[in-house]
């Protein structure tokens, strides 16, 4: 693949977890959040994106999360359970997607707030465009929910990837 040809990055958030008697790292996720996990993959099947790869926290409600998620989608793709994406902030986000073959075109990351939304807000810069403002304005006023994801997309190699180079070019998420 070229790296003149434009690659996604699809950030999702985990959907609503449960708050039992365990650590952090272990809590599952409720109800309602296996039901919007579900509802997330159909939602991510529907954009058409054929993942290449899905780099998914080793927490355990991302791990339901993404399980629940892929079941929906037509192909399932490469998964890499990394320990790095839980409790990271934006710019370790960055470091691990720099990591990525150049041979992957569309990438998915399943992890955590409030990395997920910083990464959202510094990807996309001025020298990109506006990219989608609905999306935008959604993510500015009211986060990112859980279960929700936004599709990103750039030029170059991951290795180039770093504030300011991506497009915002949607968002969503279940509705509330």
């Amino acid at each position: 693949m070229s790296v003149a040809e434009p690659r996604r990055i699809v950030l999702f958030r985990h959907a609503k977890a449960d708050w039992p008697q365990v650590t952090d790292h272990e809590r599952p996720l409720a109800e309602r959040g296996r039901l919007d996990a579900a509802t997330a993959g159909s939602r991510l099947a529907d954009t058409g994106i054929p993942f290449d790869l899905a780099l998914c926290s080793t927490a355990v409600r991302t791990r339901e999360t993404w399980k629940l998620a892929v079941h929906e989608l037509a192909h399932r793709p490469k998964t890499v359970y990394e320990e790095r994406l839980y409790e990271a902030s934006p710019g370790e986000l960055i470091a691990v997607l720099n990591e990525t073959p150049d041979d992957a075109r569309n990438v998915i990351l399943v992890g955590h707030n409030p990395s997920v939304q910083g990464l959202a807000e510094i990807l996309p810069g001025a020298d990109t465009g506006a990219g989608n403002g609905e999306a935008r304005e959604w993510l500015k006023q009211r986060g990112f929910a859980a279960a929700g994801f936004a599709v990103l997309s750039f030029t170059g190699s991951w290795k180039s990837l770093e504030p300011g180079v991506a497009t915002l070019d949607d968002y969503w998420a279940p509705s509330e």
